[in-house]
């Protein structure tokens, strides 16, 4: 979805929209790092996230496959910069055809800062001279399909600020012709440079105004975080800095956390004079930080760490090509990330009930399904890999996890449970200490309101509904138990088979089950959650491959922790259970007497 579809949405509904603004790290660490931080700032449903282009196209491979990422696994609305540096059209078509291809709909067009070791821009041959050429290039080559935004300098372009930090008014009133001339050539948003001074900024927004300019213009807003990286910013941007700033700044220079409190408290103040002049449009340079940011947007009453809102059960997807994606298995609930990666190449999603089961396959397994990010990692090391000499040390892992104890799981790639496990984490600690180690499961929910801050979804006005489940190992000798007591209990269908696709189960091949559903205004009945055995039999491989690729492969070789997992992994089965009884059922009542 573009960009300027979003602002002007939230516009018409009254709403002040936000985003973030990222840069590519340097190292596979921070990269890694990077990606756990916009998880939990996207959590926040900011409009959409941007990466910057480095200085001369010097980021230009890496920022291609984080926007990828952003778009298609993050699933945040994705904004790549493009510059003109060093890039003939050749390289500048790679780019925008690579986006493209990956859903991507918003480029950020400009002409860019000189490569490091240069102090002013040359245009290369074959290249572009400045953004005003990379707008017509976009809009003649490839139409209406991408959003194109341009940046804005309330200040002044770098370039005509001169050393005693005037601009002419002559160089001014060019600089808004200039910017008209982009916006013409088919831009339609405007992000500005950094500033702090709030009416230069207005004033800014006057002068397009007043010069025909009517497209949005987004205010860049970047937190003070220290007071060296402010003054290096700054510098290397030529921005003005209020007396009274470095007033407030001076005695504390020193102390970083005062200068960062300090940096919230100008952010949010600058917010909220332009929000009081009608501009309901945000931009936050995060500088790939997030506490300040976050702490601006709780001041502005833009966000409640309580509240986070689901428009789904799972992060909706923002790619173009999946849009209509509306439903899916719940087996990767808890592996969101796996279950895009695997179905990337489908060429139509599920709209509506699961009914392309049969027609559309899932991507093999591979390496990546498989892959964490370090920091995950460590917490894995730390939570996971301890001596395990007998059954009852990994049902401990397990019931520690289900009880909040652990942050981390193989089985997860999210930090902890989900806020509705908290419901019934204990009925699933009583159930792993028996020796049922349960990887998936939600609550049973009749008519909850859908802004419940514990089951909510799809925003308020709606009711949602869901159907006791649970996903979990355990031996055949269990599992044969499990199938016996569930002849007592009609309302519970399962489903079970192990690494070697031996299956049992008291439904029909074709069953798709839904097992979450919403009721609201104005709208059917939507379904995003369901269980169905053939997918189910998929999951299967991955969700067995994990004791060994994702627990076992942590130990050293011949370790006796590793030789137990690896028994694990070839004598249990894979069972899901559902209660269709969502009112009077009690799923947890077929694992008494164990």
């Amino acid at each position: 979805m573009k960009v300027i579809e979003k602002i002007r949405t939230g516009t018409e509904e009254g709403r002040v929209v936000f985003s973030f603004e990222f840069f590519p790290p340097k190292t596979e660490d921070g990269v890694d790092n990077l990606f756990e931080r916009m998880d939990r700032m996207v959590a926040h449903n900011p409009a959409f996230c941007d990466i910057t282009w480095g200085a001369g196209g010097s980021t230009a491979d890496l920022t291609l496959e984080i926007a990828n990422k952003m778009q298609n696994m993050v699933c945040v609305e994705t904004m790549m910069h493009l510059t003109c540096t060093n890039m003939p059209v050749e390289k500048i078509n790679h780019a925008l055809d690579t986006i493209k291809a990956n859903g991507i709909q918003n480029v950020l067009a400009l002409r860019g800062d000189p490569p490091h070791g240069q102090s002013r821009f040359i245009q290369i041959e074959g290249g572009f001279a400045c953004a005003f050429d990379l707008v017509n290039h976009i809009r003649e080559n490839y139409g209406n399909y991408f959003g194109i935004t341009v940046a804005g300098y309330p200040e002044g372009h770098p370039d005509v600020i001169s050393e005693n930090g005037t601009v002419g008014l002559e160089a001014y009133l060019n600089e808004l012709a200039y910017l008209k001339s982009k916006v013409d050539a088919g831009a339609d948003l405007i992000i500005t440079q950094l500033f702090y001074d709030t009416d230069i900024f207005l004033k800014f927004v006057s002068d397009c105004r007043q010069t025909g300019i009517t497209c949005p213009i987004v205010p860049g807003i970047m937190p003070i975080n220290n007071y060296k990286g402010f003054l290096r910013m700054t510098g290397f941007c030529k921005t003005k800095i209020p007396s009274e700033i470095t007033a407030a700044l001076e005695p504390i220079k020193d102390n970083d956390e005062a200068v960062r409190s300090y940096g919230v408290h100008l952010g949010t103040e600058m917010c909220k004079k332009i929000i009081a002049n009608g501009i309901n449009t945000l931009h936050l340079y995060t500088l790939n930080m997030e506490k300040s940011a976050l702490a601006i947007l709780r001041n502005l009453g833009l966000i409640d760490d309580n509240r986070i809102s689901r428009s789904l059960p799972w992060r909706r997807p923002t790619n173009i090509y999946r849009i209509k994606e509306d439903v899916r298995p719940i087996f990767w609930a808890n592996r969101p990330k796996s279950y895009i990666s695997r179905t990337i190449g489908w060429e139509q999603y599920p709209s509506g009930r699961w009914g392309d089961s049969h027609n559309a396959s899932y991507g093999a397994l591979t390496d990546y399904q498989f892959m964490r990010p370090r920091s995950r990692d460590k917490k894995l090391q730390e939570e996971w890999v301890v001596p395990l000499k007998s059954i009852e040390d990994i049902n401990e892992r397990f019931m520690k996890f289900c009880l909040g104890k652990l942050r981390s799981s193989p089985w997860s790639d999210l930090d902890g449970t989900q806020p509705e496990t908290k419901v019934i984490n204990e009925q699933l600690g009583n159930i792993n200490s028996k020796g049922f180690l349960t990887i998936n499961s939600q609550p049973a929910v009749n008519g909850e309101k859908s802004d419940s801050p514990v089951v909510g979804w799809g925003g308020p006005g709606g009711y949602v509904y869901q159907k006791a489940y649970v996903e979990f190992f355990c031996p055949r000798n269990k599992l044969e138990a499990i199938i016996e007591k569930c002849k007592n209990f009609p309302s519970i269908t399962y489903m079970a088979v192990n690494k070697e696709a031996q299956w049992m189960s008291n439904i029909g091949q074709d069953y798709v089950n839904a097992v979450t559903w919403g009721v609201f205004p104005a709208k059917q009945i939507v379904q995003p959650t369901v269980v169905d055995l053939e997918s189910f039999m998929v999951w299967k491989d991955e969700a067995f491959e994990i004791w060994n690729r994702g627990w076992a492969c942590l130990f050293p070789e011949n370790d006796p922790s590793r030789t137990l997992l690896e028994n694990v992994q070839r004598s249990y089965f894979l069972v899901s259970l559902v209660d269709n009884d969502y009112v009077h059922g009690d799923l947890f009542a077929v694992f008494k007497d164990f």
